[in-house]
């Protein structure tokens, strides 16, 4: 059983350290977004992100 618990808790510890990885990215993409002048972007940009919004987005809605 102790060899189980070790397991365990060596996978909880990647789990916390993963999702903390997500964690910043995340945190930096949102900064970078809220950089952005938004009214220099590309049609191209503009396209991109519909396209995501489409894929991910709305299929979460519905």
């Amino acid at each position: 059983m102790p060899q189980e618990n070790k397991k365990e808790l060596m996978l909880e510890e990647r789990k916390v350290k993963a999702l903390e990885k997500i964690a910043n990215v995340l945190d930096a993409l949102t900064l970078w977004f809220e950089d952005i002048d938004k009214e220099e972007w590309s049609n191209r940009t503009q396209w991109y992100l519909a396209e995501f919004h489409k894929k991910y987005i709305e299929t979460e809605d519905k």
